[in-house]
């Protein structure tokens, strides 16, 4: 027990006061005899016993009385237990994760945690709120009513552990109070930092009543026909679902298909037929769910022909001839002697068919292709030398040729799932015919295409995110290999040729530093935008000859349709859309939070650090005391005889 004012306590000396009045009121009775009357003899001894007793009574409930009332001015107290830790700093790190769009049993989280901030938080009581994608410093719930009554959702995950960071760095020297608000969906142990020391740590984690989902994960050209598009929009259910979802397909404003899906399997594909010409919409789904995931904006461009040149001897590039037809591709055919160094820039895909030897002079320019964007086919020669071919990879990757390889291989593998089949194969095929090679080289790294059965890649390729490099590990002339007798012939070197910019679907994930390769020429002073209904911005930009590159980082904010423009015109339109990171609900680990005190509001977190650091008050007792002493006095003085 401690006081505030303990100089207070020397005046329990005047205890003393209350003894000494008592011992001068012990008079000596003095003894008188009288005649023989025994019976008032008896009646003076009683009454002289019950007089001391008073008295002593009288003294102690006095001493008692006057001690309370000393000590109550005093004012004792004990020590709280956290009294260390008053001057630490509130801070409050808000989840505002589109998870949180999840309704709870009084609406959805994010709204109700705002609201549990902004009604329990006292007025006068200084605080720092970070969420991720915003931040305020020693501010009151007064002063940013406004700002968190309107705040957005955002695609950010929530990490804790970064928000913490940022806040100590902020004033590091104080201790922090932080009250963590959370669903806790996708939070793992690497998202949750240490507390510094002198911290405390309290834990919300509202949960959502329906945890089941749909989200739109993707939409892909799954054929070409000659007028249309043969699209499927990938889905992706989370929890169970009875009844059928619709899903359906805009181009702008305007509705033109949708139906229906039955879930029977977490995941579906909903093929659309759409026209073959310029497309700016979204599909999208109704599931009574979280709503940023229910919508998929993507850009169709009218096909343009793919530019593509084949370097090498015109006997070896007939085969090419018939892939690269006319009325999709402008096919040139060259040998190295006659190549025109400057018409490559101008290809969309550069195919190296079995040159015995790749000059320095090519691999140079080729690499300046590759870096804009375009796409790159090598075809090793049975005459090549493995240096020769592993100088030219040198300037595309980390992928090298190990040495030769004789003796037939068959090609046995296909991978599926690689973006040069993307669309090619609506399952996995298991009896197909594959096709097989006589000689070639061994090939490293790289990410397979297709594979020999014994595991080492026939067909090979790395990408910048821009362009991408393709390395056959063997020559596929007619003498060689069945390749191009192979189904598989089409398909391959169609694709290849693909620029991403000229077809294929447009979508962008917010977040991922994507880059996209536009055909535009800029003079001095000019820039791109990327414009939308509601917003727009100008992206980083990198001059490229008759090209730029844009680099987008985590812009926009907002998914949707947008347009890149040069001086108010447009030149391409593309999309932007949320990562589906937030989408499965049922994903929530509130258990990582474990050495954070658990608390179910704001409320319950201040009373609970107010009870801790909070003295306890003792005076009040002491007075009561006192009081009580006072009664007592004065039930001895009347009824105590």
């Amino acid at each position: 027990m401690q006081f505030k004012n303990p100089e207070i306590l020397y005046f329990l000396f005047l205890l003393v006061i209350p003894v000494l009045v008592h011992l001068f009121q012990l008079r000596r009775f003095k003894k008188e005899y009288f005649t023989n009357v025994r019976f008032l003899r008896e009646l003076s001894m009683q009454t002289r016993k019950s007089s001391v007793i008073k008295k002593w009574l009288l003294l102690a409930v006095r001493l008692l009385l006057l001690a309370c009332l000393i000590i109550a001015f005093a004012q004792p107290f004990f020590k709280a237990s956290e009294s260390n830790k008053s001057g630490n700093e509130m801070v409050i790190l808000l989840d505002n994760s589109f998870s949180m769009q999840a309704k709870g049993s009084r609406g959805e989280l994010l709204k109700r945690a705002v609201q549990d901030v902004l009604e329990n938080t006292p007025e006068t009581q200084k605080i720092s709120l970070l969420t991720t994608t915003g931040a305020f410093y020693d501010t009151d719930v007064k002063s940013i009513r406004a700002d968190l009554m309107a705040m957005p959702y955002s695609p950010v995950p929530f990490r804790p552990d970064f928000l913490m960071a940022k806040a100590n760095a902020k004033n590091p020297a104080t201790g922090k109070d932080y009250v963590v608000i959370t669903d806790a969906v996708g939070l793992d142990d690497k998202m949750v930092s240490k507390l510094p020391e002198g911290s405390t740590a309290y834990a919300i984690t509202p949960e959502a009543q329906n945890k089941n989902n749909v989200a739109v994960d993707s939409v892909y050209i799954a054929q070409t026909l000659d007028n249309f598009y043969e699209i499927n929009v990938s889905l992706q259910a989370y929890g169970e679902f009875e009844n059928d979802i619709p899903v359906a397909l805009y181009n702008g404003k305007n509705l033109i298909a949708k139906t229906v899906v039955k879930f029977d399997t977490p995941k579906k594909t909903s093929p659309f037929t759409i026209p073959k010409k310029d497309f700016h919409g979204y599909v999208s789904v109704s599931d009574n769910s979280l709503a940023y995931d229910n919508t998929y904006y993507f850009s169709i461009s009218k096909p343009q022909k793919s530019n593509v040149l084949a370097i090498g001897d015109a006997a070896k590039n007939n085969f090419l001839s018939r892939i690269y037809t006319e009325d999709e591709f402008n096919y040139t055919a060259q040998e190295l002697r006659a190549l025109d160094y400057n018409s490559i820039e101008k290809q969309d895909a550069v195919i190296l068919n079995e040159l015995a030897e790749i000059p320095q002079s090519l691999v140079t320019t080729l690499k300046d292709f590759y870096a804009k964007g375009g796409n790159v086919v090598i075809i090793p020669a049975q005459t090549a030398t493995t240096q020769n071919l592993n100088t030219a990879l040198a300037s595309f990757g980390n992928i090298t040729f190990r040495g030769s390889a004789t003796g037939e291989r068959q090609i046995t593998k296909i991978a599926f799932s690689h973006p040069l089949y993307s669309g090619v194969f609506e399952k996995k095929v298991n009896n197909f015919q594959y096709p097989k090679t006589n000689t070639g080289f061994v090939l490293g790294n790289g990410s397979q295409v297709l594979t020999y059965d014994d595991n080492t890649p026939f067909l090979a390729s790395v990408t910048n995110k821009l362009g991408n490099v393709y390395i056959f590990s063997a020559a596929i002339n007619k003498e060689n290999s069945n390749f191009q007798n192979s189904p598989l012939i089409v398909p391959t070197f169609y694709n290849m040729a693909q620029n991403n910019g000229k077809t294929g679907i447009s979508a962008i994930t917010i977040g991922r530093s994507q880059s996209l390769v536009v055909d535009a020429q800029l003079g001095k002073d000019e820039s791109l935008s990327v414009k939308g209904t509601d917003a727009s911005f100008i992206p980083m930009q990198q001059l490229l000859d008759n090209k730029v590159k844009l680099s987008f980082g985590d812009y926009p904010e907002t998914a949707g349709n947008y347009s890149i423009t040069k001086n108010d015109e447009s030149i391409k339109n593309i999309s932007f859309n949320y990562p589906r990171t937030e989408s499965d609900l049922s994903a929530s680990n509130p258990g990582v939070l474990g050495e954070f005190t658990k608390a179910s509001s704001v409320e319950t977190v201040f009373n609970d650090i107010t009870s801790h650091r909070t003295a306890s008050e003792l005076w009040k007792w002491f007075v009561m005391g006192t009081l009580l002493f006072l009664l007592l006095e004065l039930f001895i003085q009347k009824f105590v005889k």
